[in-house]
């Protein structure tokens, strides 16, 4: 239920979580179902009806937006955080990325046990983000089990098994919102930001936090015995930065803290053309039994990225460039056409989504309306349904794939980048402005062409089918920088680490130096993998419930209270 701050001020929580995103409401369900007669307390700086500008996103510079989305289209404020414009693809992260390999220069700072320890979590995860079983291999799904992306495929070097699970798209805020506000141990403070975490130099331990409201003219006190910090990466990355005496019985903050930024590199530089049939290309998804959507992706296997010393890369069948009237698709043309459109194309689809189809360009419009007038009715019809299908049923077809008679698809790669400490996020000299600098590395780039080269090397043996490249080989690099662009999935700057020296925080996600503050974010994760980091992040959600609910509750005053305020 909603509480009034000064209501807040005069109770001390057993729990307080900062932020509400599908971390925070994951959390707070998991640990109330643990220890229902906890009292729970959600700090959510956003407030319904207000999406417009905020102090938060203002105060945040990116050195180099080329390749990194700007503040307003990294995040969401309010209840349910990010979820709110999330496509809803669940994808689990593999073991490989848990795995220490030389291109990460000992930067891998997790490790197997907490992969196989986290995947025990994702039955529950699948269930909050209701996107069916936490099973990611077709091989998993009977009706499935077997089967492959194309005529002639076989399985070895490089695998297809490997799945996407969709949610509804589940919006967080929106599907439990009424929960949080129907129960009487979880209260929502909306409208506060948390700006100072007041510790104890001799127990390291925060007995409160200072917030202050959306409009920061006022100011307030919390109390709780455990603090969870899930306010997204950036936030929580730059709250702790706000905060270093936070780390005082350590010695100071990791010199980790900020650094290690990661996203994915993602785009297309190549088509695929199957050989045999294309009735048997598998380039759409699947729905089960109970109605969720699946889709399978081409991967290389871990013996290959581990011989080879790649980084991890997903790749699935996609649709050529909306932009280029080459395609000569009336349907594409028309869906572009509505993408560009000002006000329209807003209303259709989320910045990144829109920015994915238009590619921030505007051309080819008179071949455009003619690919749309020679394909009537169909470009129409086909959009039409397309959007009855995303936009006015409960559990919405999460993309557009289209089919192929000639056998020839684009292919879309998603790959992890190597955490190096010039990517990172840092204060500003006026101690409040998030400054984000990221660039990807040449490793990153040359990952990406070797794992074609070996894709279509692998294709050609099977006998089934080859790629064509996009652009000349020496123009790959050059072309891989210019289309990526990420800034969503922010991963890397709050690592997870087995000692105080190399990371942020431990395997439990508690902050080092500290017995009672916590990090539930995307950020505690040292790599980023193939896989967007949202599933895993709810899996660690529901573990970290589980971890707090086994903490005896002990009571205790700290002897002398050190108050850290940053703000004016």
């Amino acid at each position: 239920m909603k509480v009034d701050v000064s209501n807040a001020e005069q109770t001390t929580y057993d729990l307080c979580i900062i932020g509400t995103g599908p971390a925070g409401i994951t959390l707070a369900l998991e640990y109330q179902k643990l220890r229902p007669q906890h009292r729970i307390l959600l700090v959510e700086y956003g407030v319904d009806g207000r999406r417009s500008h905020n102090n938060l996103d203002d105060s945040i510079k990116i050195a180099e937006p080329k390749n990194h989305h700007l503040p307003y289209e990294c995040t969401n404020k309010g209840l349910g955080g990010s979820s709110a414009t999330w496509g809803g693809r669940c994808v689990m992260y593999d073991a490989v990325d848990f795995m220490p390999r030389d291109i990460f220069e000992g930067q891998c700072t997790w490790d197997l046990d907490l992969f196989h320890d986290s995947r025990r979590y994702a039955k529950e995860a699948a269930e909050y983000f209701e996107c069916g079983e936490d099973e990611f291999d077709l091989n998993e799904i009977p009706a499935l089990a077997g089967s492959r992306i194309a005529d002639g495929f076989q399985s070895g070097e490089v695998t297809d098994s490997v799945i996407e699970r969709w949610s509804m798209p589940t919006r967080f805020g929106e599907r439990y919102g009424p929960k949080i506000n129907a129960s009487a141990n979880i209260q929502l403070l909306a409208g506060w930001e948390a700006c100072s975490l007041n510790s104890s130099c001799e127990t390291g331990s925060v007995s409160e936090i200072t917030i202050r409201d959306f409009s920061r003219e006022r100011h307030a006190k919390v109390k709780a015995r455990n603090f969870v910090i899930a306010a997204g990466a950036q936030e929580t990355t730059r709250l702790l930065l706000k905060n270093p005496m936070a780390f005082a019985k350590r010695g100071g903050p990791p010199a980790s803290l900020g650094k290690y930024y990661q996203g994915h590199v993602s785009g297309k530089i190549a088509s695929v053309r199957f050989y045999g049939d294309p009735a048997k290309t598998d380039f759409g998804f699947h729905r089960t039994s109970a109605g969720v959507y699946l889709r399978r992706r081409l991967q290389l296997s871990t013996d290959a990225i581990v011989e080879n010393n790649l980084l991890n890369t997903a790749l699935w069948l996609d649709n050529p460039l909306y932009v280029d009237p080459e395609h000569g698709n009336g349907a594409m043309s028309f869906m572009y056409l509505a993408m560009i459109t000002p006000v329209l194309g807003k209303r259709l689809a989320p910045p990144a989504v829109a920015r994915s189809i238009t590619k921030g360009k505007i051309a080819g419009i008179p071949r455009h309306l003619k690919n749309v007038l020679r394909d009537l009715p169909k470009s129409l019809t086909t959009p039409a349904l397309i959007f009855y299908s995303r936009y006015c049923i409960k559990r919405k077809l999460p993309g557009v794939f289209l089919y192929s008679p000639r056998n020839i698809y684009a292919l879309h790669f998603h790959a992890e980048q190597v955490p190096v400490p010039e990517n990172r996020m840092e204060l500003a000299e006026d101690g409040d402005t998030l400054n984000i600098y990221y660039q990807y590395t040449d490793q990153d780039v040359d990952s990406i062409i070797r794992t074609h080269e070996l894709l279509d090397k692998w294709l050609r043996k099977c006998g089934c089918g080859e790629l064509i490249y996009w652009f000349p080989k020496n123009e790959l690099p050059a072309a891989i920088r210019d289309m990526s662009i990420d800034g969503i999935h922010q991963v890397g700057t709050t690592r997870i680490a087995a000692t105080a020296d190399d990371g942020v925080v431990d395997k439990n996600l508690k902050v080092w130096g500290t017995p009672n503050l916590y990090v539930c974010s995307s950020s505690v994760f040292p790599t980023s993998g193939q896989a967007n980091p949202t599933f895993l992040l709810g899996a660690f959600a529901v573990r970290l419930a589980h971890h707090l609910a086994a903490i005896p509750a002990i009571k205790a005053t700290p002897k002398r209270l050190e108050v850290f305020s940053n703000f004016t």
